[in-house]
C-alpha cells in the first residue's frame, strides 16, 4: 500500500470491466463502449483510435499496431498489424544514394500503414458492435476537436520540428504549436474513419484516400503504390514467451522485439535480483548491462519473421546463461549496440479486460514523435516511419527490401501464473519497451509490487552509451553508476509510460497507468 503522505496513484478497482490507458478520453471512450455491451476488443480500438485524435505525435491512421488478446479457456492469440516496404524499394538503392541508414523523415522512411486493417480485420472476427460503433468516438473527437493535455503538449514542443509540408498545417493551429487546453481538430480524419466505418478496410486502402497517401508520397520519391495499399494483410501469429521465477510473460513473436524483452529476463534471472533491493545502484547497473547484451543480439537477429533464422538460439537460457557471464558487477562494459540512435521514439498502449474475461493488450504507434512528419495532402493523414528501423547492411536479416516488414519496437505484454493469464501490461518508449518489459516482471516477481507500484518506481536506461537515471534515484546511486563507468545522465523527460490491469482471483479488476503520461485507468 502506498504511502497516502506522499503524491501518488492508487490502483484503480472494478468488477466489470476496465481500461488502462494513456490518455482519459481514451479511457472514457473504451468505457462507454463496454457499457454499450461491447467487448474487450471493440473498446480496445476505439479507445485507441481516440487516442490518435488526443496524442497525434505518437499515434494515428497512418501507423502500424500489434495485439495480443486472450478469451477463456483458449491460448493467447496475436495478430501482427505492421506494414510493410512498398514493393519498389530496396536497401541498394539507397545505398547507390550514398545512405547508410534510412533517412528518417523521407518518403523511404514511410512503409504502408497496417493498422486499419487489423483493426477492421479484428472487429469483424473478434469484436461484437461493428465498425460503425467502434469508430463513432474517434470521428466525434476529430470533428469537434479535444483539448490539449499537459504531457502532449510538452511532447508537441519538441517535436514539432520534423513536421513538414502539409503536415504544418494539419498538425499546428494557426501556425504554432496548441498549447495545453487548446482545442485540436482534425477533420480530414473525421473523414476518413467515416469512410472505413462505411466501407471498410477499403474505405482507406482503395479509392480517393489512398490515392491521396500515393500521390503525396510519390511527389516526395517514394516508390509507394496504390497495389501496395491494396495488397496490405494482417498477419495472424503465434505469441512466444519465458518464465521469470513464479511468472511467465507472453510476448509477440518478430518482427517486434519482444524476444529481447525474453532475452534480458533470462540474463536477470541468472543473479538474486530480489537481494539487490528495488532503487540499489547493483540493480541498476545489472540491468543496463542485461539490456546492453540483450538489445546487441536484437540487433543481430531480429527482423520480417520470414527472415529471422536465430530466434531459438535468442530465446535458449544456454545463450543467456554465457551472456551472463559477460557482466562484471562491478564494471560497466562498452556500449554493445546502438539502442536509440539519438532519436525520440515513443507509442501509446492500451489494455482493456471486459465482463466476460476477454483481456486486450493492444499497442499502436507511428514511431517517432510525428512519425516521417509528412502528412497527405487532402486528408492530413501523419505517416509512421517505421521504414527507419530496416538497416541497409548487405544480406543483414533487417535489410530493407520491398514488401517486407522492419524490425518494430512496439511490444504487447501479458502475463500468465500457473498457466492463467492474469495480467495484460504493456511499456511505451521505443527501445526502452523490453527493458522495461524486464524491469515490470522483475518489480512484481522479485519485489512483490502491486502492478501501480510497479510502475510508478523510477526507472534507468543505458542508452547508446549515456546511462539516462530518473530524478526518483538518489544522488548516491548515481555517483554509484558513475563510478562504475557508466556516463550517467538525468534525462529531460521521464521514460517511457505503461498500463497494466490485475485480474485478481476474487474477480476484481485492479487497473494501473504511468504517471508519466497523461492518462488513467477507468473502471465500471
Amino acid at each position: 500500500m502506498r504511502d497516502f503522505h506522499l503524491p501518488g496513484r492508487s490502483p484503480v478497482l472494478a468488477t466489470n470491466g476496465m481500461c488502462a490507458t494513456s490518455h482519459p478520453l481514451g479511457a472514457k471512450a473504451a468505457i462507454d463502449i463496454l457499457e454499450r455491451g461491447g467487448n474487450a476488443m471493440d473498446a480496445a480500438i476505439a479507445g485507441a483510435l481516440v487516442l490518435g485524435i488526443c496524442e497525434p505525435q505518437m499515434t494515428g491512421i497512418g501507423g502500424d499496431c500489434f495485439v495480443l488478446w486472450h478469451t477463456g479457456d483458449d491460448d493467447i492469440q496475436a495478430l501482427n498489424g505492421s506494414g510493410r516496404a512498398p514493393a519498389a524499394l530496396d536497401a541498394s538503392d539507397l545505398r547507390d544514394a550514398g545512405e547508410t541508414t534510412v533517412p528518417i523523415q523521407s518518403a523511404h522512411s514511410v512503409t504502408i500503414p497496417g493498422a486499419i486493417d487489423a483493426f477492421c480485420h479484428l472487429s469483424e472476427t473478434v469484436g461484437k458492435l461493428g465498425l460503425d460503433a467502434i469508430l463513432s468516438p474517434a470521428i466525434k473527437a476529430a470533428k469537434t476537436g479535444v483539448p490539449v493535455a499537459p504531457r502532449v503538449a510538452f511532447d508537441w514542443i519538441r517535436d514539432e520540428c520534423v513536421l513538414q509540408g502539409k503536415a504544418r498545417e494539419y498538425y499546428l493551429v494557426n501556425g504554432q504549436v496548441p498549447k495545453t487546453g487548446q482545442i485540436f481538430h482534425a477533420p480530414g480524419q473525421a473523414s476518413v474513419l467515416q469512410r472505413i466505418a462505411d466501407k471498410g478496410r477499403d474505405g482507406f486502402y482503395a479509392g480517393e484516400i489512398a490515392e491521396d497517401m500515393v500521390q503525396t508520397l510519390n511527389a516526395l520519391g517514394g516508390r509507394h503504390t496504390l497495389d501496395d495499399f491494396a495488397q496490405v494483410s494482417c498477419t495472424p501469429t503465434t505469441p512466444i514467451s519465458g518464465s521469470y521465477k513464479d511468472i511467465e510473460i507472453v510476448e509477440h513473436p518478430p518482427n517486434g522485439h519482444g524476444a529481447t524483452a525474453l532475452l534480458m529476463m533470462n540474463i536477470l534471472s541468472q543473479f538474486d535480483v530480489a537481494s539487490m533491493g528495488p532503487l540499489g545502484s547493483q540493480r541498476t547497473h545489472l540491468e543496463a548491462e542485461a539490456a546492453k547484451l540483450a538489445y546487441d543480439a536484437r540487433n543481430r537477429f531480429l527482423a520480417d519473421a520470414d527472415y529471422v533464422t536465430r530466434l531459438d538460439h535468442m530465446l535458449s537460457m544456454d545463450t543467456a546463461k554465457a551472456l551472463a557471464g559477460l557482466i562484471d558487477p562491478k564494471k560497466a562494459m562498452a556500449n554493445a549496440t546502438s539502442i536509440s540512435e539519438n532519436i525520440h521514439k515513443d507509442t501509446i498502449y492500451i489494455t482493456t479486460v471486459d465482463r466476460d474475461g476477454m483481456s486486450v493488450s493492444l499497442i499502436y504507434s507511428i514511431f517517432n514523435g510525428f512519425g516521417s512528419g509528412i502528412a497527405s495532402d487532402k486528408f492530413g493523414i501523419l505517416f509512421q516511419n517505421r521504414g527507419s528501423g530496416f538497416c541497409l547492411e548487405e544480406s543483414h536479416p533487417n535489410e530493407l527490401k520491398g514488401g517486407k516488414r522492419p524490425m518494430h519496437t512496439i511490444i504487447p505484454g501479458m502475463v500468465r501464473k500457473n498457466g492463467k493469464v492474469i495480467m495484460p501490461f504493456g511499456v511505451m518508449g521505443g527501445a526502452y519497451q523490453p527493458a522495461g518489459h524486464a524491469r515490470f516482471a522483475s518489480n512484481i516477481a522479485d519485489f512483490g509490487m502491486d502492478p501501480q507500484t510497479a510502475i510508478d518506481l523510477p526507472r534507468a536506461f543505458s542508452d547508446n552509451g549515456d546511462m539516462k537515471v530518473e530524478r526518483g534515484f538518489s544522488d548516491q546511486v548515481r555517483q554509484d553508476l558513475s563510478d562504475m563507468g557508466h556516463n550517467v545522465s538525468i534525462p529531460d523527460t521521464p521514460i517511457g509510460g505503461a498500463q497494466a490491469i490485475l485480474i485478481r482471483d476474487d474477480g476484481v479488476l485492479e487497473g494501473a497507468s504511468d504517471p508519466r503520461k497523461d492518462g488513467c485507468a477507468l473502471g465500471y
